[in-house]
């Protein structure tokens, strides 16, 4: 399954998970939520995922999560706010760069409709 094929069910299920929950609960509920949903439909998937920053031939744990990371290739970031800024889509390119991932899905629950609050991030690589 490509990143794009991928990403179409990911959405779907996600969604769900925004029909039964609805807006306005913590991040942590969200994620928790749909990583059961991913994992109970046989994804292959990660939470809380740690990436190394490689500076200068060394690699530094410090600290870096994705939120959630789907059959190796599709980045979840997860939020649960008011709007979106530039600072959440910077956050979820350096994921994709960090961890050489082309395809990631920016997502904010607080929202009335979640298609609303979806927002792709490519990586050029």
């Amino acid at each position: 399954m490509t990143e794009n094929e991928l990403s179409r069910v990911v959405i779907g299920i996600s969604m769900e998970v925004h029909t039964a929950l609805g807006a306005g609960l913590l991040e942590n509920a969200y994620k928790e939520c749909l990583f059961y949903k991913l994992n109970k439909s046989g994804f292959y998937v990660e939470k809380e995922k740690p990436i190394p920053l490689i500076f200068e031939d060394i690699k530094l744990e410090i600290g870096y999560r994705i939120d959630i990371l789907v059959e190796n290739k599709l980045v979840l970031e997860i939020k649960s706010v008011e709007a979106l800024t530039e600072v959440h889509f910077a956050q979820t390119l350096t994921y994709l760069k960090l961890g050489n991932y082309k395809l990631g899905i920016l997502m904010n629950f607080n929202v009335v409709r979640l298609k609303d609050g979806l927002k792709r991030i490519v990586n050029g690589l």
